[in-house]
């Protein structure tokens, strides 16, 4: 494997024995932000996407299409490697080899499929309805297989938590780590007690999502990581930051009939445009007569 690809750079940091924080970003401006605060790497979101692109709820309205376009736009503006949300892989297994292929394609470092009955809904939502263990556990072989000689990391997502319980989650991550797959992840994680619960049972690498609004934020990534979490996921942090900030704005704006009272809360144009990068652009079109 070499180095230079996402998928390697990934492995490395994770190999490394540093837990990966990976910041949600629902698009990619907020990708650029992730890597310009410094970050290893960045989640692309599902529900961020889907609020982003659609401003609907995350019940499985975007296609593989636009998921693999989103992640593609937001590969192409950083340099750290990009861990991608792959829903339930969208279909059977002719349709996952294409989910997987149309990833590594896209650029992402890694994806991560989960056992819920199509449509999905965010993990954190009731209602969720699971397939059968079994069943997911060859659809997990079949992503590992049509992966092929690629870097691009497996994660194997189970959902079972908040449908079926702790026991069954941990059932079922323990029999997606015998597919192949390169790190597990029991979702739907609302308590400290559940973290610490699937810290316990479930040995080698596997993700930690935290999730705002639940008790969970207390815990700093250096817990998490000597609790033996490789990758802690931060979904909707930036998510619901800029919703609030935008909202604030807003009724500042509609109140005041200004957005002078917001100023402070604002980044200046010019640093807008090197976050975007402007000078890059600039200095092209320059170079050949724009």
């Amino acid at each position: 494997m070499t180095e230079t690809t996402p998928g390697a750079r990934l492995r490395a940091a994770i190999a490394s024995g540093r837990i990966v924080q990976a910041p949600g970003a629902p698009d990619s401006l907020t990708a650029r932000l992730v890597q310009r605060a410094g970050f290893p790497a960045i989640y692309m979101t599902g529900l961020g996407a889907t609020a982003s692109r659609l401003g609907t709820p995350d019940i499985g309205l975007l296609s593989q299409t636009e998921m693999t376009e989103h992640a593609r736009n937001m590969t192409r503006c950083v340099g750290i490697p990009v861990i991608a949300d792959a829903d339930t892989g969208y279909g059977g297994p002719s349709n996952i080899h294409r989910t997987v292929r149309e990833y590594i394609q896209a650029g992402v470092a890694a994806i991560h499929l989960e056992d819920q009955v199509a449509p999905k809904r965010c993990g954190q939502l009731a209602g969720i309805r699971l397939v059968d263990a079994d069943e997911s556990a060859a659809r997990l072989r079949c992503a590992v297989e049509a992966r092929g000689s690629s870097d691009m990391m497996i994660i194997g997502r189970t959902d079972a938590l908040g449908a079926a319980g702790m026991d069954e989650a941990l059932r079922r991550a323990r029999l997606y780590q015998e597919t192949g797959v390169d790190l597990v992840f029991v979702d739907g994680i609302k308590k400290i007690a559940e973290i610490e619960a699937v810290a316990k049972a479930i040995p080698g690498p596997k993700v930690v999502s935290i999730v705002d609004g639940t008790e969970t934020v207390a815990l700093s990534a250096d817990e998490l990581q000597a609790l033996g979490f490789s990758v802690v996921l931060y979904a909707v942090s930036t998510l619901f930051s800029a919703a609030k900030a935008i909202s604030e704005t807003l009724s500042v704006l509609k109140s005041a009939g200004t957005p002078k009272g917001r100023a402070e809360a604002m980044i200046s144009y010019g640093e807008f445009c090197e976050i975007v990068d402007l000078p890059f652009h600039q200095q092209w079109a320059d170079k050949f007569g724009g």
